[in-house]
């Protein structure tokens, strides 16, 4: 009886311990792949994958000739070029781009990506490098000056936006025409579906300079919001790497640069440097 409480006592100790080790062995397995896109890995694949719109004009876009465009490509590209390494550009639409840092589809979203209390829950924002507002365009010959002019009124915005957010919470008077694309948007207001479109106000005015029978006639809807870089939720090794780089990029004039390359050219004299560029 002795030998088999013995026998049975080694068996208990030796399948505890050979679950210890596979408990082991599995937890050294995921730490080395639990972030692929911490900086180490990052740098160790050679390439950066980051988030961009591509209908987006002047922020993100594919020109006639299949290439990338504007202000948050060329941050991009500024970002792989000081991480030593090669960029890859995944589109997203506005309501994707949370999805797509959960998913590591992407390192890095540069996609005119506000910081919102409710982001901030989902993913980490770096420091941000612009300010924006919301604004309502809509045509000459109709256009909407006031929010109480909204009430009852179908309006356009884009699924996943801050125009969305203040709107549903703070407008809710206002019937919500919802698109999944910046470009499906657009369709819809020159195609008369609504009577007005919210945005973010820089892109309205370049969208209107383009559109001469629109106009911005609310310019600014709230407070002043935040444009940053985002990286999935714990993701501390590219975060503190792109606050780092956006402390730099300040310091040496890169943003001043980037507007006047990218969206200098596309807004009217409504706007100017020091309404969008954050220099500290």
């Amino acid at each position: 009886m002795k030998k088999h409480r013995l026998f049975g006592l080694v068996s208990a100790l030796l399948l505890i311990l050979s679950l210890a080790l596979a408990g082991c062995g599995k937890s050294s397995g995921n730490s080395s792949s639990s972030n692929p896109s911490s900086v180490s890995a990052i740098k160790k694949n050679g390439t950066i994958k980051i988030a961009v719109f591509g209908d987006l004009p002047p922020y993100g876009w594919v020109d006639k000739n299949g290439g990338r465009q504007g202000y948050d490509v060329a941050l991009a590209k500024q970002v792989a070029k000081d991480l030593g390494v090669k960029v890859k550009f995944v589109q997203v639409n506005a309501n994707s781009r949370v999805d797509a840092l959960k998913s590591n589809k992407v390192d890095l979203v540069l996609a005119n990506f506000t910081i919102t209390p409710e982001r901030k829950q989902v993913v980490d924002f770096a420091k941000p490098y612009m300010k924006v507002s919301i604004g309502v365009v809509s045509p000459k010959k109709n256009p909407i000056t006031n929010v109480s002019q909204l009430k009852g009124k179908s309006l356009i915005v884009n699924k996943g936006t801050t125009a969305e957010n203040y709107f549903t919470s703070k407008q809710k008077d206002v019937k919500l025409q919802k698109y999944d694309s910046k470009t499906e948007q657009f369709n819809a207001l020159k195609n008369g579906r609504a009577v007005a479109l919210a945005d973010d106000n820089s892109y309205l005015y370049a969208w209107v300079k383009n559109h001469p029978d629109y106009t911005v006639g609310i310019k600014t809807l709230g407070p002043n919001q935040y444009i940053a870089p985002a990286v999935k939720k714990g993701n501390k090794s590219l975060l503190n790497w792109m606050n780092k780089e956006i402390t730099k990029l300040n310091n040496n004039g890169f943003f001043k640069n980037d507007y006047n390359n990218n969206l200098a050219p596309y807004f009217g004299s409504d706007i100017r440097a020091e309404d969008i560029i954050i220099t500290k």
